[in-house]
């Protein structure tokens, strides 16, 4: 019997174990803005087009994103993270507790809440407006004790790095879960990933992953790279997700593959959230890595066929 086969056949089963798996969110959140419009005319004071706004949406984004995408696949989702202590904050923290989210955002008075303004127009971007600023030292070092006393209540810990600055003691954070027993999983940012050592599982994009392991020549050398990585940095697994390409799994078993599902690609952005998310779940519900896998590929198969920050609900990965 087939993978596919085998999911199909439990999916009650399966939604029972979800419901039971408990996931702390840590890292980088913000708050994403949709300005739709029409745009008609150029404007007479510069030739930049006019957009006349017709409809505004909010959308909680970066880890809140993850969180969101956690309790839309049924699953029990925390939050912890810093924001400003401004109208933004406040939009979002209404956001995450209508989705079910056990949410820990602590103001920072000093920062701005991390915003992101799109104008869009016939389902393209005309712009995009970042608000953002690095939280404080004693906040951070606040939301540390916090992360320690929040561990046992929960299966997996997933830590999403937006490089913003709310995972600046992200090397500890990784030393107390993996002290409790708790498998770590971390969207990685930068080319820095030596702070991640020890973490149970990373999720780079090709992109990420080429700026870090360098280019390869084929699938033999890129497994070889992947490898030399992973056991660089003391990981249990590496996986990358390659767009078109699909997802590969890199172990101690050696390279598991698996081809995209994607029907049809019209938004990226906020997939690697999905990815994330559907893999810590279904990892704390207590699935293997390659069937974890499986339900993350088909995720991403239907987020990217929405636009902007979106996420699947569990009818919809059953489905797929």
């Amino acid at each position: 019997m087939s993978l596919l086969e085998t999911l199909s056949l439990n999916c009650a089963d399966l939604s029972t174990r979800l419901a039971g798996a408990r996931v702390l969110v840590v890292g980088d959140v913000m708050l994403d803005r949709y300005w739709f419009g029409e745009v008609n005319r150029i404007s007479p004071e510069a030739p930049v087009p006019v957009a006349k706004i017709t409809r505004i949406e909010e959308r909680a984004g970066g880890a809140a994103n993850v969180a969101r995408n956690i309790a839309a696949l049924g699953g029990q989702a925390s939050l912890l993270s810093v924001v400003g202590d401004d109208e933004a904050a406040s939009a979002l923290e209404t956001l995450l507790l209508r989705d079910g989210i056990a949410t820990s955002l602590r103001r920072d008075p000093s920062i701005s809440t991390t915003t992101k303004l799109r104008v869009v127009a016939r389902q393209q971007q005309l712009i995009r407006i970042d608000f953002e600023e690095a939280p404080s030292h004693e906040i951070l070092a606040d939301k540390l004790d916090d992360f320690a006393a929040r561990l046992a209540q929960h299966d997996v810990v997933i830590l999403s790095d937006y490089g913003k600055g709310g995972l600046t003691h992200v090397a500890r954070m990784v030393e107390l879960a993996r002290a409790a027993g708790k498998p770590v999983l971390i969207d990685p940012k930068g080319d820095d990933w030596s702070k991640y050592a020890g973490a149970t599982l990373l999720t780079p994009n090709k992109s990420e992953f080429r700026q870090v392991a360098g280019n390869w020549r084929d699938e033999a050398d890129l497994a070889q790279r992947a490898q030399t990585l992973r056991q660089q940095l003391q990981l249990d697994a590496l996986l990358v997700t390659r767009s078109e390409e699909g997802m590969s799994l890199f172990d101690a078993h050696g390279a598991e593959h698996q081809p995209t599902l994607a029907r049809e690609v019209f938004d990226v952005s906020g997939a690697g959230d999905t990815v994330i998310a559907t893999l810590g779940l279904a990892l704390a519900a207590g699935l293997s890595r390659p069937h974890a896998m499986h339900l993350a590929n088909a995720a991403a198969g239907i987020v990217v066929a929405k636009l902007g920050t979106a996420v699947v609900d569990q009818q919809e990965l059953f489905a797929a």
